[in-house]
């Protein structure tokens, strides 16, 4: 196809003729690897075309696109404050009319690439070793592997959302190529249930009892020995799962010292094996949400931001204040909290800029939290997905799925790849 600058009167034009229609395909951009109109924070940007299946947004180019009679020297801040804020290495510029190329240099941006609308075409073999996916792929293989990630999901209110949370949290960074490993650390065993690994109606097929989490915390088993794979997504995710008996052995298992340092050395053992550890906990403050801190990096608080959740929030500050001075001792880093992520939050417009606004100020004001830029609201599509059943001869077993595969076109999906973004960044590995 040849793009010609005098078709395109307008934005949707430049947009439809020169982006859609020519560019992101001659650079290699399939539909499934850009999105358009993509709100992320305070920002909406008209396109983000990404180099891979990856959170790692760095590895993708932002594109805006303007009227052909705009000046485009007047939107450069706009999309400086993109790539800096997003830590978006490039960043594409068009009216039609010309077309820029911009790379990030620290806090500043600088002209790589310049051409006129008309020359677009015999430049665009230099505009594909620049920003083209391929370039931008091997360009992110080249990248050594970062250390491996360990995450725990945690409050000790419960109904918050944290097994939700966890499970489609792991959904998406599998589908972004991580390696994924989920741990459920709580005898409720609801990650485990949400995975598809245990059926509770039928106590015949409890496969589980013999080899779950336990087998770990008493040094009985390592981590292959007790990994399932999960089957409530199409993307490869890994669980060491729980079981009901995991209540009845915290009384003996708080007896042995080596109990609460187990996990983590267990995980030094598959270091290379996975890239993100996610660790779902139980609501309380017990010794498997002692262990579940102790071994994370860093740790995500789901909260519906309620008055009953938030009381909580002193305790889990005073139980975290805790597990660092046991860090301490091991001579490692304090447990980093990325923030409170408001989950389960009311889609009503009157709610979200009154009420939430007031809520999320107290987490500030109050309890000195940071709170996470995304929010997880709730729908029936996330509340759906995990109640899915199937028909086997006379019988209904469960069946849960994780929102990516339940609906693709849920609103949920993008909150959790915004999540997963937003985590990405967070925790460092966008570096």
């Amino acid at each position: 196809m040849i793009f010609d600058p005098n078709f395109c009167n307008n934005e949707r034009e430049v947009e439809s003729k020169l982006i859609v229609s020519y560019l992101l395909p001659a650079l290699g951009y399939s539909i499934n690897s850009w999105r358009q109109e993509l709100k992320f924070n305070r920002f909406r940007l008209d396109f983000l075309a990404e180099a891979s299946n990856t959170v790692d947004s760095s590895q993708g180019v932002v594109i805006e696109a303007k009227h052909p009679n705009k000046n485009l020297n007047d939107h450069l801040p706009q999309l400086q404050a993109y790539m800096i804020e997003l830590q978006q290495t490039y960043g594409l510029l068009t009216n039609g009319k010309e077309l820029r190329i911009y790379k990030k240099n620290k806090k500043n941006i600088e002209l790589v690439f310049h051409c006129f609308g008309s020359e677009i075409k015999e430049n665009i073999n230099k505009i594909k070793a620049l920003i083209g996916r391929n370039t931008l792929t091997n360009t992110h293989k080249g990248i050594k592997k970062m250390k491996m990630k360990v995450i725990a999901v945690y409050h000790n209110k419960g109904g918050v959302g944290k097994t939700t949370t966890v499970v489609n949290l792991a959904a998406t960074f599998s589908k972004a190529g991580k390696k994924v490993l989920v741990i459920d650390l709580d005898s409720q065993a609801n990650a485990t249930f949400a995975t598809g690994l245990v059926n509770f109606d039928d106590e015949a097929k409890d496969d589980l009892k013999d080899n779950y989490v336990s087998h770990i915390l008493y040094d009985e088993a390592s981590i292959p020995d007790v990994v399932k794979q999960s089957k409530f997504s199409r993307y490869k995710i890994d669980v060491v799962p729980s079981h009901i008996n995991l209540m009845k052995q915290e009384t003996e298992l708080n007896q042995l010292d080596f109990s609460r340092k187990i996990l983590l050395e267990k995980l030094e053992e598959v270091e290379n094996d996975y890239d993100i550890v996610l660790i779902d906990t139980p609501p309380s403050l017990n010794l498997y949400a002692r262990i579940a801190l102790i071994t994370a990096d860093y740790l995500i608080i789901p909260s519906d931001l309620k008055a009953f959740a938030n009381e909580g929030l002193d305790n889990l500050k005073i139980f975290v204040k805790e597990i660092n001075r046991f860090r301490k001792q091991d001579k490692r880093s304090p447990l980093e909290i990325i923030g409170v992520l408001p989950t389960k939050i009311s889609t009503n417009a009157r709610f979200i800029q009154g009420t939430l606004q007031k809520r999320l100020a107290v987490i500030k004001t109050r309890y000195h939290l940071k709170v996470m830029d995304t929010t997880i609201f709730e729908r029936d599509d996330l509340a759906k997905c995990t109640e899915q059943t199937l028909e086997v001869g006379d019988t209904e077993e469960s069946a849960p799925r994780s929102i990516l595969d339940f609906k693709s076109n849920s609103k949920s999906i993008d909150e959790f790849h915004k999540l997963a973004q937003e985590v990405w960044r967070k925790i460092g590995l966008t570096k």
